[in-house]
């Protein structure tokens, strides 16, 4: 008997400290023991409602559904983070190396010396580095430029004497000289029902920008082989809806001003938009503090989206149907092959390795990067916000990939952030796929039948 009730005790005890040893669970990080160049360490993970929570002295918000989310300030070398909650305690190490801090370069000038770009495509920035909102053309392949100094990883480029802009170090290649300089040839534009087409020609392909305004799009080539102010400017009048795309060969530059088709009120029809569901396959995208994963409810919401707006009339074209790779440059091309009129790519948000109040970071954001998309990001932010109660957190310009073409209107939206325990409430709901979808379908209808 005395045998029989001491396995019993040990057994309640083994049961009791296998419900005590899951009272939470940390999502992230996944490892008890790690090395970090971040300031900041970001607990995520789910636990009881009921339960209170303490990591470091600091006091965790616990939302209804369970999910949590909370930052550490990290010292330099080792940080003890020890997490306690009404039964368990957990204690996690992490080291920190002093992160070196960026050496600016020094800009080194010389003589001019000619270049030749490599490929299509190629970014001339307004800044030498490789991020944000600096790119002020795409060169083409065989493009000669003018390059008297540089810094860092980056030539800069001389268009005249007021105006000089960079490339990187990678993209252009040393040319012979040149026997003649380039010669303006002739300039024409072409006005049709829902475009303008304008070209202007010269005897070598030579640097461009493009700059937009409320009313115009203002196309500028620069020859610096002629003198030192030598442009040539193409002033357009820009439409309400627009989209806008450059072509060169041998010299001649085409440049082209589409006008959105217009649709009858309620109706999508005549317009190709391009869904992209966002990340896919082994890029899982963003993880919520309940383990969920970005790229599961990207494809649920980029689903249902689908349906509505084929009921709506448009015609719709999907960057994947399923949990596959696609990269960043196949989404893009998917779209300009179907002449897509509106790009539209789904994401949750997340909350970045630097101190931020969960509390605060939290709800819907529109991102577009040309001023032709502003509108719509606009009225998806106002439609999304209003339908799933979810908090403004605003329409921003921002270089990602899939948004920077000018031939169709193009716009991230983050519906909710992942990582933000109020949010997980709202999208670990069964219906939230549908709704957000039918909230984002209502903003499209509302920006193509605006005036």
């Amino acid at each position: 008997m005395k045998i029989m009730r001491e396995l019993l005790v040990l057994f309640l005890a083994l049961i009791l400290g296998i419900n005590t040893a899951f009272a939470y669970d940390i999502v992230l990080p996944k490892e008890k023991k790690s090395i970090s160049n971040t300031k900041y360490a970001f607990f995520i993970g789910k636990a009881k409602p009921n339960e209170s929570m303490i990591i470091n002295d600091e006091k965790v918000y616990i939302a209804p559904n369970g999910a949590f989310a909370h930052s550490i300030k990290l010292k330099d070398g080792e940080n003890r983070i020890v997490i306690k909650s009404n039964h368990n305690t957990q204690v996690y190490k992490i080291y920190r190396d002093k992160s070196q801090e960026a050496i600016e370069p020094e800009l080194v000038e010389y003589d001019p010396e000619l270049y030749r770009v490599k490929k299509d495509n190629t970014p001339l920035r307004s800044t030498p580095i490789d991020c944000g909102m600096n790119r002020i053309s795409h060169l083409f392949k065989d493009t000669i430029v003018i390059v008297n100094g540089e810094k860092g990883d980056f030539y800069r480029v001389f268009l005249t004497k007021n105006k000089e802009a960079w490339i990187a170090k990678n993209a252009i290649q040393k040319s012979d000289m040149i026997s003649e300089p380039p010669k303006f040839l002739t300039m024409n534009s072409k006005t049709f029902k829902n475009a303008s087409v304008h070209t202007i020609e010269f005897t070598d392909k030579l640097p461009y920008t493009i700059e937009e305004y409320d009313k115009e799009i203002v196309f500028k080539v620069y020859n610096p082989f002629l003198s030192d102010d030598t442009l040539y400017t193409v002033n357009i009048k820009r439409p309400e809806k627009y989209s806008y795309k450059t072509i060169s060969s041998n010299g001649v530059y085409v440049f082209k001003v589409s006008e959105m088709p217009y649709c009858e009120a309620q109706t999508l029809e005549g317009l190709t938009i391009t869904i992209d569901a966002g990340h896919g396959g082994s890029e899982k995208g963003a993880v919520g503090c309940l383990d969920d994963k970005e790229k599961d409810i990207n494809l649920e919401i980029a689903t249902e989206l689908k349906n509505i707006l084929c009921l709506m009339g448009a015609n719709v074209i999907m960057t994947r149907e399923c949990d596959a790779n696609v990269s960043l440059d196949d989404r893009v091309r998917i779209a300009q092959e179907n002449d897509s009129n509106i790009f539209l790519s789904i994401h949750l948000n997340s909350i970045p390795d630097i101190k931020m109040d969960v509390h605060k970071n939290r709800g819907t954001s529109v991102y577009y990067y040309n001023q032709n998309s502003k509108v719509l990001a606009e009225q998806l932010e106002e439609s999304v916000t209003k339908a799933l109660g979810t908090r403004k957190d605003g329409t921003k310009s921002a270089s990602f990939a899939v948004i920077r073409p000018t031939d169709y209107i193009g716009v991230l939206v983050e519906v909710a952030y992942m990582t933000n325990p109020i949010d997980s409430v709202l999208y670990t709901r069964e219906d939230f796929p549908r709704e957000a979808a039918k909230a984002i379908a209502n903003g499209i209808m509302s920006f193509t039948n605006s005036q």
